[in-house]
């Protein structure tokens, strides 16, 4: 296990080692972060790419990590422990350097399955509210005290920076779709986050978190939202806990098309949530900066990799070229490696095989972003996987050494492919964005890719700590790096942020 935690000197140190980067004091913690956070909401234990992703990142500057208990069914914190320790053991970083926030609250995979077998043998953890198949919420001391001592075991560490209880409005969303009424069920969804902070203040009494607070992805939604948390009543409940309180941090969903964490007057004194972070010196942690939602739609803030469309008999050559190369791996290379068993063979197959449904579904995906959101979320995660396994086999077996450089060649023409049929609306949505962006505010307009003027929008907003970024290959850690080198001073934004939300309505309504 890891022992310390991130302290003044700690981050004072990184930030003066790597003085050409953005750091923002953390609240009234006396940390010093770096201008953008690693996200790990889609890295997996085991995963080269994301493994050198978080190490590239880290011993670059970047010197806080956002995980939580359900990423990955806990494979996320596994992969940030594993990098944390080779790191600090081979002395390239200290453990008072970096700031590592993980959150609690949800019931997933294998928590679940843990939950139903309490269930089944009468001892079920307290106010668990059922959500949906397969998805349960809690924020009882019980079961944060359970997730906490899961959390500091997967990622080494002997003590957590931050700790946010995930979304704990799920419990209105619930007693919202059982028709409770409001008021009732947010008396109790506010006693309900009472005990958990009195829980954390005794777990920073232990030593096992040094801070704690709220994820909530309504803190910037209207007042009239079903689901609304009240950052105003939140620091009142921390507040009525004693003024020694350690409630020091909150994360919120912020982006070029969601601006209500800076427009939003949602708080009983007519103010925004970030207008209260702000006086009350809360450390602000901002998710989903490049995945936007408008009305129904997904937009992916970042530049378009294909810039045009190929012609159709290109796009079906690659597909199949893909369909060659995937079934040379199974007919012919497998069933020569005898160390992997046969059943372990047809599940590479079932992981590592795409043309099949690129063939059928090549024309369907209906957007660039929904087709990019199935390849990163879905394709490139399980490829992965399969190449990270068969990697060390390739040593001994030359067909393979062979195939795994070529196959990538073709998996990437095929994907590129594909993504072309759906280029020219991207990139005319995607100069539409960038004109917004410049028309809003002329530090925001100052060159950059469409990713880094949307990082820039969120990181130069007054109160705004860290953006919390998805990085989960080098190149989007160099993109991230390369914006950190371009500081932009932080102001009050109000009107920027007031002329994209005007923007914005004018884009989608065309």
């Amino acid at each position: 296990m890891i022992s310390g935690y991130a302290t003044p000197a700690g981050t004072q140190q990184i930030a003066d080692q790597f003085s050409g980067l953005v750091f923002t004091p953390f609240g009234s913690t006396g940390l010093l972060v770096s201008g953008a956070g690693f996200g790990c909401y889609r890295v997996n234990v085991g995963v080269t790419a994301h493994a050198n992703a978080l190490k590239k990142a880290l011993t670059s500057g970047v010197n806080l990590i956002d995980t939580s208990a359900n990423y990955a069914d806990g494979g996320s914190e596994q992969l940030v422990g594993e990098v944390l320790a080779a790191l600090i053991e081979s002395g390239r970083m200290n453990r008072e350097q970096v700031v590592v926030v993980s959150k609690g609250g949800y019931l997933q995979g294998n928590i679940y399955a843990l939950s139903q077998q309490r269930k089944a043998d009468g001892n079920p953890f307290k106010e668990v509210v059922e959500y949906a198949d397969g998805l349960e919420h809690c924020i009882h001391p019980e079961f944060l005290d359970d997730q906490i001592e899961r959390s500091l075991k997967r990622l080494g560490l002997d003590t957590l920076d931050g700790y946010l209880l995930h979304n704990p409005e799920y419990y209105l969303g619930w007693t919202h779709k059982q028709e409770v009424d409001r008021e009732r069920a947010e008396k109790e969804y506010y006693r309900r986050i009472e005990r958990a902070f009195r829980h954390l203040e005794d777990e920073v009494q232990q030593g096992r978190i040094r801070f704690y607070g709220i994820s909530s992805n309504t803190f910037p939604a209207s007042a009239k939202d079903a689901e609304f948390t009240a950052l105003q009543r939140v620091w009142e409940i921390a507040e009525s806990i004693g003024g020694a309180h350690h409630c020091r941090v909150i994360q919120l969903p912020f982006n070029l098309f969601e601006p209500g964490a800076v427009v939003e007057k949602n708080q009983p004194d007519g103010k925004t949530v970030l207008d209260v972070a702000r006086e009350k010196r809360l450390g602000v942690l901002i998710n989903r900066p490049l995945n936007a939602f408008t009305g129904k739609r997904m937009v992916r803030l970042a530049s378009i990799e294909v810039r045009s469309r190929m012609d159709y008999a290109e796009i079906i050559h690659a597909i199949k070229d893909l369909a060659q190369s995937e079934t040379r791996l199974w007919r012919k290379i497998l069933p020569d490696m005898e160390s992997v068993p046969g059943g372990l063979r047809v599940r590479i197959k079932q992981q590592g095989c795409f043309a099949e449904t690129l063939k059928h579904h090549w024309r369907t995906f209906g957007s660039y972003e929904r087709w990019r959101e199935a390849r990163d979320g879905i394709f490139i995660p399980r490829i992965q996987g399969v190449m990270d396994f068969l990697l060390p086999h390739a040593d001994n077996n030359p067909d393979l050494a062979t195939w795994i450089p070529s196959h990538e060649k073709t998996l990437d023409r095929a994907f590129r492919a594909v993504a072309s049929v759906y280029a020219d609306a991207a990139v005319v949505l995607e100069k539409k964005i960038l004109n917004m962006i410049g028309q809003a505010d002329e530090a925001w307009g100052q060159p950059g890719t469409l990713s880094q003027k949307a990082i820039r929008a969120i990181a130069s907003t007054a109160g705004v700590s860290t953006v919390l970024v998805g990085m989960r290959k080098d190149a989007y850690v160099s993109d991230v790096l390369a914006e950190l080198h371009r500081p932009t001073d932080k102001a009050d934004r109000t009107d920027s942020w007031n002329r994209l939300r005007k923007g914005a309505l004018e884009i989608f309504s065309d």
